[in-house]
């Protein structure tokens, strides 16, 4: 049903589809009390959902590896809308150490924080590694929101526990999680340039996204916490994003055409997870043009998502007690 939808517009249970857009998907909802963090809201999709949210009130605190082009989406947003409380920290995700001093500057802001949006990802580039010795993909799309979700989720259970509003944490995922290597992670060769394959590595880190969310999620019903975690799948989306891997995604648009959006259409579904009323205490779901979708049985795969984990935190080099819950 997903791909019918997605390539006809038809709407869901949700009353939305593929072709609605932010705007439509939070029309009459007021975030004016709320604080949301966006990672990537330099950009595409990333930048569109830090301006609706801005429309709809909420305060907005922009990570981006770029604050130069950061800073330009910020006076855009005010253009239209001069009332826009937008704020922006450096960060790049794939340093552990970045993460951190994004979370301290935060924190050091004594804001409340309602809703996490790990928005920012690379794709199918060629093979690196991170400052901290982990595949670029992997460091950057998984390891790096893992960490910054770990280091907020006690402010994030903190404002929900003050204010008595919801709390969500949303991670973007992609279909490209149905393309990853057997057995869908593979902890003993994350790093491994001999078996490295850009678009596998993508798909893996895209599944991992999954699998974190679902275990937090887990996790923070286990404790009775006020807040949900999700994951989506913004669609095919006319960003740069691909811009490691033109000839295939030229490719790509040319055979599958009738699935893109626009970059309104492709934060819709962000959007809609992040605020929409109906999504109260829905949690450890994936979604895809507003509406719940089942993903691969990896993506099911309750043991994949607790070694995923566990291996997380060993990733990291401080101590862990830092970052459990």
């Amino acid at each position: 049903m997903g791909y019918f939808r997605e390539a006809t517009g038809i709407r869901g249970p949700s009353g939305f589809g593929s072709a609605s857009t932010a705007e439509q998907v939070t029309e009459g909802i007021d975030a004016s009390g709320l604080t949301v963090i966006i990672t990537g809201g330099s950009s595409g999709i990333g930048a569109e959902t830090a301006r609706v949210m801005a429309l709809r009130g909420a305060h907005v605190i922009i990570g981006a590896r770029n604050t130069e082009t950061a800073n330009s989406v910020k006076q855009s947003i005010l253009q239209s809308t001069p009332s826009a409380r937008i704020d922006i920290i450096p960060l790049e995700l794939s340093s552990q150490k970045s993460v951190r001093d994004f979370a301290d500057k935060f924190l050091s802001m004594n804001v409340p924080l309602n809703v996490l949006i790990n928005n920012a990802g690379v794709m199918y580039c060629p093979f690196k590694l991170s400052e901290d010795g982990i595949e670029m993909q992997f460091a950057t799309n998984h390891v790096g929101h893992f960490l910054l979700t770990n280091l907020l989720l006690p402010k994030i259970k903190s404002t929900a526990d003050k204010t008595g509003i919801e709390g969500r944490v949303v991670n973007l995922s992609s279909a490209a999680h149905l393309t990853t290597y057997r057995g869908g992670i593979r902890f003993n060769k994350i790093s491994d340039k001999a078996a490295y394959n850009d678009k596998l590595a993508y798909g893996q880190s895209k599944l991992a996204n999954i699998l974190h969310a679902n275990e937090l999620a887990r996790r923070l019903k286990e404790e009775g916490a006020n807040v949900t975690a999700n994951s989506v799948h913004p669609g095919l989306i006319k960003t740069n994003l691909g811009r490691h891997s033109t000839i295939f995604v030229a490719v790509l648009r040319a055979t599958t055409c009738v699935l893109w959006k626009s970059i309104p259409q492709g934060a819709a579904t962000t959007c809609y997870v992040a605020l929409h009323p109906s999504m109260k205490g829905i949690s450890g779901k994936y979604f895809a043009d507003c509406n719940i979708e089942q993903t691969t049985a990896n993506g099911r795969n309750e043991s994949l998502a607790r070694k995923l984990w566990e291996y997380s935190e060993t990733l990291f080099k401080r101590t862990q007690g830092q970052v459990k819950l």
